[in-house]
């Protein structure tokens, strides 16, 4: 293995020596290597290695040759190797300031005087001492004159920034540090996660140098607009901490600046090359400090030992994890109590809660296919094991409350058209339980429930978004694309705002909807040639209500001109603007993220983002078990399982709490309410808006 890596090593030198004095150098990849991680051991973009070698995007193999762009890359290193020959003896010591630290006390243990401290760090004296924050320690005795010299060396320090890496196959702790030049305690002080375990595709945090940039730090708060909230620029004069980010497919300005919290303007300040666009592969200077979480670790990704445990868990089970805390709930009255109902348990009689799982064994024993390439190519099994990984939290987390409840797990072998169920009921699986979860697909769930009916066991539908058959005994837990819709016509009219909507011709089923379900809203006029017209848009607006203004158009044109016209009005009446459902319009370069904030774009969802104490709790204990993020199957796998468990001991039954209780958990709400044909549906739907301060909050 040693003389392996040897020989490639020479092969690298050499190859590279030959081809030093082209615009380009000839690498070969070697085994295991990404074109990320070529990309940033030449200092390149994996974009300008893209450019050069189409045929990488769709992967690099061993022993393959790349072209690598060398321009800025010789420059970059030849700079930093003067800087580093010009420092090396010159440059004092630093610090990093670490919890419950304190001026006198560093001031001590090097021997030096709070003066001379301060006048080789100014921020000092402006912002006071800080965890995380890296001093520059002046040499003992030191003269103004060696403290403002050390004041230069902080613009390097200063420039200090974390960098993420992807755990490959074979890497351990002490390569990535040696990688790099840290150390394995630092790695796992940064990432906690690592302690034990080093899981492949975990994302690591590095401390590391930032790259000099030609826009420094401090010219950030120079970009500010005077629109802009006192708050924000608050905010963004504290981002001196950088890290790089690489763009992935598909981002744009919108989706980065809801990803960093940070504006169009104040991203191209940082990064100049923006101002030709954002293209897939650059790496970006970004604030680390408005690094959103699902940008620093990657989304859940079954592994092969996830099936195994899927497979092991398959019959009837009861397995724990760790202990997940008490999630709030609101009971449904004129005026809504929150309650939590781990407090309110009333049932000491043991229930019996089953989960339908389409794992689909005997399809995978079948299968020639192997566990890994079946776990990435099967989307429909990898959404089941992240509902499974989400189920399975709740479970332990019933356990730990410690909840009369026996929990049983069957595969319910699905397709579209058929399932295990009848199989399950004939050997009397499913007759007994207080309530089932399950199956996936609505057409099974609607078999189970009427199969159950006589027995009167509710069955939960997790995850279908159809509209259901009139089931006495079936509750939908995703609420239809009509009361989605329903809730934020609700939450208008609630605010006594008046209402104008501005449709293109091509939504006419968003029209027949507003004509037949909402009254009273007033329609924006179109011109001849299906444009927005502006005047009669800013008529409709009154000057002493909020206005919101729908808009449901896929037209670029019509989207700039109608936030255009709702900038103008801004100054003469109150705007937000408005949307019934995602428009990946709003998601391209051509439409300001930044006017979007301005009018604080409203929106409904059946999930919510949570910064509150139960969700942050949830989220922690999820990575520590799965070295991942919980995706959105992962965290309804949770909500869906938990809120039913605790409905079970109340000591009433399954309908009568989804008849009285509105309950909230991580993501989801359960509101049920009684259909009219029969059933149960759910209209648990949140109004998100974008505040000023860029973030996403829930309309109250």
């Amino acid at each position: 293995m040693k003389y392996y890596s040897t020989l490639l090593s020479l092969v690298f030198f050499v190859t590279c020596n030959a081809f030093s004095q082209e615009k380009v150098v000839k690498y070969t990849v070697s085994s295991g290597e990404t074109v990320n991680q070529i990309a940033l051991k030449f200092k390149v973009t994996p974009y300008d290695i893209y450019a050069l070698n189409p045929d990488a995007r769709n992967g690099v193999k061993p022993n393959a040759v790349l072209l690598i762009p060398t321009n800025g890359a010789k420059a970059v290193s030849k700079t930093e190797e003067k800087a580093a020959k010009k420092t090396v003896g010159k440059n004092p010591g630093t610090h990093e300031v670490q919890p419950k630290e304190t001026l006198f006390g560093i001031e001590k243990k090097y021997d030096i005087t709070d003066e001379a401290l301060k006048a080789a760090n100014p921020f000092l004296v402006k912002d006071g001492l800080q965890i995380g924050q890296t001093l520059v320690i002046p040499a003992k005795g030191s003269t103004v004159k060696t403290a403002a010299a050390a004041a230069k060396a902080v613009k390097s320090v200063a420039q200090e920034k974390y960098v993420y890496h992807d755990v490959i196959a074979k890497e351990t702790k002490f390569s990535i540090a040696k990688k790099y030049n840290t150390t394995v305690e630092d790695l796992e002080k940064r990432n906690p996660e690592i302690v034990s375990s080093l899981p492949v595709g975990y994302r690591v945090t590095i401390k590391g140098t930032a790259p000099k940039t030609e826009t420094p730090a401090q010219t950030v708060t120079n970009v500010a607009k005077p629109a802009e909230t006192k708050k924000a620029v608050e905010t963004t004069k504290k981002a001196t901490s950088y890290m790089e980010y690489q763009v992935k497919p598909k981002e744009t300005f919108y989706s980065l600046g809801r990803t960093f919290h940070i504006s169009q303007e104040d991203l191209t300040a940082l990064n100049p090359a923006l101002a030709e666009g954002v293209k897939e592969g650059m790496v970006l200077k970004v604030p680390a400090g408005y690094l959103a979480p699902q940008a620093i670790i990657p989304q859940a990704q079954p592994v092969e030992k996830a099936t195994e445990q899927a497979i092991d868990r398959s019959t009837e089970s009861t397995a724990g994890i760790k202990v997940v805390d008490k999630v709030k709930s609101e009971t449904v009255s004129a005026n809504p109590e929150i309650v939590e109902l781990t407090k309110k348990r009333g049932q000491t009689e043991r229930k019996k809660l089953v989960l339908l799982l389409p794992f689909n064994l005997a399809k995978m024993q079948n299968d020639t296919t192997s566990s890994a390439n079946r776990i990435k190519n099967d989307k429909f099994l990898n959404m089941t094991l992240d509902f499974y990984s989400g189920a399975m939290m709740a479970i332990d987390s019933a356990k730990t409350l410690k909840l009369p409840i026996d929990v049983a797990i069957y595969d319910s072998q699905e397709t579209k058209s058929s399932s295990n169920i009848s199989s399950l009921i004939a050997q009397n699986k499913l007759q007994d339980a207080d309530a089932v979860v399950g199956p996936f697909y609505q057409s099974n769930a609607e078999t189970t429930a009427n199969a159950l009916h006589s027995y009167n066991v509710p069955v939960i539908s997790p995850l279908s978004k159809d509209s259901a058959n009139p089931i006495d005994n079936l509750y939908q837990t995703i609420p239809s694309n009509d009361v989605v819709r329903n809730a934020v016509f609700d939450y208008m009219r609630s605010k006594n705002g008046n209402i104008v909507a501005v449709v293109d011709k091509k939504k006419e089923s968003v029209v027949n909807y507003i004509k037949q379900n909402q009254k009273g809203v007033v329609f924006a006029a179109l011109t001849e040639t299906g444009g927005l017209d502006v005047a009669n848009l800013k008529s409709s607006l009154l000057p002493n209500r909020m206005n919101y203004v729908v808009m449901e158009t896929g037209n670029t044109a019509m989207v700039k001109t109608t936030i255009k016209a709702l900038l103008d009005a801004q100054k003469t009446c109150q705007v937000q603007l408005v949307i019934l459902e995602p428009n990946s319009t709003l998601d391209t370069d051509e439409i300001s993220f930044d006017n979007l904030v301005k009018l604080k774009l409203m929106y409904p969802s059946v999930t919510r983002e949570s910064d509150e104490q139960p969700v942050l709790i949830f989220e922690k204990e999820y990575r520590l078990k799965n070295k991942v993020n919980p995706n959105t199957y992962a965290t309804r796998g949770f909500d869906v399982t938990f809120d039913a468990m605790m409905r079970l001991v109340q000591g009433k039954t399954y309908q009568e709490t989804a008849d009285l209780m509105t309950t909230e958990q991580v993501d989801n709400k359960f509101q049920y309410y009684k259909k009219e044909d029969g059933g149960h549906a759910n209209k648990g739907v949140y109004i998100l808006y974008y505040d000023t301060d860029l973030t996403l909050k829930v309309a109250n």
